[in-house]
Parts: C-alpha cells; structure tokens; sequence
C-alpha cells in the first residue's frame, strides 16, 4: 500500500447485510483521517447457506467495484462467511492491498473462559468451512476445552428485518442457548457479524453470566497497527459512505450506527 498525501486512508468495507456495520462503528472509533466504503451485498444475503463458488464470486465483484469506484488502500471483509471462501484469493490477486478478514474468536475465548466451555454461534458455512475447522484443530489441540458449535440458520434474516427483540428471534436463540447455559458454557463467540446486535438478548438467556467475543474492534485496532507502519497519520475525520445491492433497511442501519444514514442503491456485475 502506498500511502496518499497527509496519510488518508481509503477503506472498502463488505458484509452480505448489516452485520458488517458493527464492524464500521469500530472502525470510527478507532480509525481518523479515513474514507470509508461500506457495501451491504442485500442482493445476495445471507451468505450463509451459499455455495463456496458463489461467495467468492460475490467477494471477486465487490473487492473490484471498490477498487475501481473508490481506490481502496484497504479491505475489510467484515463476514466470517467471506473470509473463510475468499480472503485467500483476494490477497493472491491484489497484493497491494491491506486485506484483513473476519474469523470466529477462539483464541480470546479460550483465555477468557473459566469452565472450558466455549460456545460458537456461527453461520452455516462458516463452520464447514476448511478456514474455521483448521482454526479449531490448531487452537485447541492437547487443550482441556470443550466447543459447543451452533449453526445459527435463520437469525441473519432475523437481525436484516430489524426485528432484534421480538418473540421469533429470542425463541431462535433460547433454542440453541440453553443447551449451552445447561453445560456451564461461560464464553461465546459471536461468529457472525451480525451477531452483537442481539447480544442483550443473549446475556439475557444465558443470565448474565456469559462472556461474549465479537471482533469489530479487534479488526479496527489491527488496521490502525498496519496503516501507522504504513506511514498513516491517524489525526483528522472519518467519513462513511454506504452502499447497498438491493433493499436494506434504512432505519436499523442508522440505530446500529447511531446517527442517521443514508444509503445508496448500487449495481454490481457478478461474473
């Protein structure tokens, strides 16, 4: 990465919706003299229950619309769906770039944890994926733990509509919940971005006595290591332009975000 005048920083954000956003709020909080790009990719959500082929084919188009938009220093995949099928291309094809991925947080988890008992709250595809799976061997290999692996299906859906609290939602979770509050499971990764928009409701059924991993400032303190050794002057402000492939909903974005948004509808070729 070469840096620009005065070290501005030009930052592609991507998520398959929302969730991707908690990752932006940590990015404001951390990262100053900073354009930021986020792309909420509506069209093709959840990436979840999508194929390996059709993730990458969706992570190839964004990461080139950005680039050839908005000139991106940088790309956040703020998916652990994402990252697990495409970072590994994406950092061959464009070297230049600062890549920085998404993974479930198991090495924090496995620090923090008392009783050995961790709970994986993930989508789908991230948890057949050969990304996380390596992830777990490695980590946990000759370790006295314990892995509860839930397979969230449904609650993107769920947090995309907005509907965080409502009777499906926490029905959802207490369903995979309380078999991990039965087993003393005292730390959870939250494996999906979108997943600490419902963690009130998590900490709710787990009665308080959970701790909760996520990664949105784990990645916005990493970046801010990078970018400095890069030559980045962190002092000014930040600026954020979202972007969305098809409906989105306007109004739980700007809660997320704390302050109002807008949100622009943009066409992205997929090949």
């Amino acid at each position: 990465m070469k840096v620009r005048d005065k070290g501005m920083l030009k930052i592609g954000v991507f998520d398959s919706g929302l969730g991707g956003l908690t990752v932006v709020k940590a990015l404001k909080e951390v990262i100053q003299n900073a354009d930021v790009y986020y792309i909420a990719d509506t069209k093709n959500a959840p990436y979840g229950d999508k194929t390996p082929e059709q993730i990458l084919q969706f992570s190839l188009a964004i990461t080139k619309h950005l680039i050839q938009a908005h000139e991106i220093d940088v790309l956040v995949l703020a998916c652990n769906t994402a990252t697990s099928f495409a970072i590994k291309e994406l950092r061959r094809l464009y070297p230049s770039l600062i890549i920085i991925g998404t993974e479930p947080g198991i090495r924090p988890a496995m620090a923090k944890t008392k009783t050995g008992k961790i709970g994986i709250l993930a989508t789908p595809a991230t948890l057949k994926g050969d990304k996380y799976q390596k992830l777990v061997r490695t980590l946990l290999q000759d370790k006295d733990m314990c892995i509860f692996e839930q397979a969230c299906k449904g609650l993107v859906e769920q947090i995309e509509l907005g509907e965080v609290t409502n009777d499906k939602t926490r029905k959802l979770l207490e369903q995979w919940l309380l078999p991990m509050l039965d087993n003393s499971v005292d730390t959870i990764v939250l494996g999906c971005t979108h997943y600490p928009l419902v963690s009130t409701i998590i900490e709710d059924i787990m009665q308080r006595n959970v701790m909760l991993v996520e990664t949105g400032m784990a990645i916005a303190e990493h970046l801010l290591a990078l970018s400095l050794k890069k030559g980045h002057n962190n002092k000014g402000n930040t600026t954020i332009q979202l972007h969305s492939t098809g409906n989105i909903n306007a109004k739980f974005a700007s809660k997320i975000l704390d302050k109002t948004v807008d949100i622009t509808h943009i066409n992205i070729i997929y090949k």
